[in-house]
């Protein structure tokens, strides 16, 4: 039982809590956000990619019931390749419009789109977020359940890249005709999700032991995923080698964060 509450609390921190943050920095003018988003990009890509190869795939080699490396490729292609045709669907998608920048949108190109646009984008943010929420949920209690200490990292990675995403999501809803206290309950009632994800896998997996370094596989590929496909092409909008440095920078923070995290709780 007392696993079960780590879960639900580390859940709430990867979805209740990134979005508690995220909302806080509409408070800020977008010349502060137009800088401070990119970083947090930056620092996620790297927390994710040190979760993936430090913590996920090793303990999924590791644990009571391996997997040989053969299927340990076979099921991290499989879910590469699952997370491109889940986003091509939009239910997986981080980045909500066809232009944007640190995972900000264009708020011009947002100002002109047609009402009936926005809504229909609106519902494909909350309908996606909603499902991705849940699978994160799924992944933290996979991971708990493998190990607690990776269970901690895992729910840190979620939430670094978290944060960005929604924060853009808040200003697309915004400038689709939502205030914000609706436009944070709805993000809310989405991050609600995760918790969601979390009971249900707790209740599900704990007789699926034999399947846990599968899921764990399926989490790095997703985690992998995210970073190059999300989260790194929007950091090559910015080609200056100063703007280069500060990215490969906070990209090796966000890797370091990660393994000082599972050396410290190991």
């Amino acid at each position: 039982m007392e696993l079960f509450f780590w879960i639900i609390g580390f859940s709430l921190l990867g979805g209740l809590l990134s979005v508690i943050i995220a909302s806080s920095f509409l408070l800020l003018s977008n010349t502060i956000r137009d800088i401070v988003v990119p970083h947090l990009v930056s620092f996620a890509v790297g927390a994710l990619l040190g979760a993936s190869f430090l913590g996920l795939i090793p303990h999924a080699m590791e644990h009571e019931f391996p997997v040989n490396a053969h299927d340990i490729g076979l099921t991290l292609l499989l879910g590469l390749l699952s997370f491109f045709v889940l986003e091509k669907m939009v239910l997986w998608r981080h980045c909500h419009h066809d232009q944007c920048s640190g995972h900000l949108p264009d708020l011009e190109q947002i100002a002109h789109n047609q009402e009936a646009n926005n809504k229909a984008a609106c519902t494909l943010i909350l309908i996606g977020d909603t499902i991705h929420n849940f699978v994160d949920g799924v992944l933290i209690t996979a991971a708990f359940m493998s190990d607690i200490h990776l269970g901690i990292v895992t729910a840190l990675a979620i939430a670094a890249h978290e944060i960005p995403q929604e924060l853009g999501d808040f200003i697309i809803l915004l400038h689709s005709g939502f205030n914000q206290r609706r436009a944070l309950y709805y993000n809310v009632l989405s991050s609600l999700g995760t918790v969601t994800g979390a009971m249900i896998a707790y209740f599900t997996l704990v007789k699926m032991q034999n399947s846990l370094p599968y899921i764990l596989i399926i989490a790095a590929s997703s985690f992998i995923y995210v970073a190059m496909a999300d989260l790194i092409p929007n950091l090559h909008n910015k080609v200056k080698l100063s703007e280069t440095a500060q990215q490969i920078f906070l990209i090796a923070t966000g890797t370091i964060f990660i393994f000082i995290a599972h050396s410290t709780l190991h």
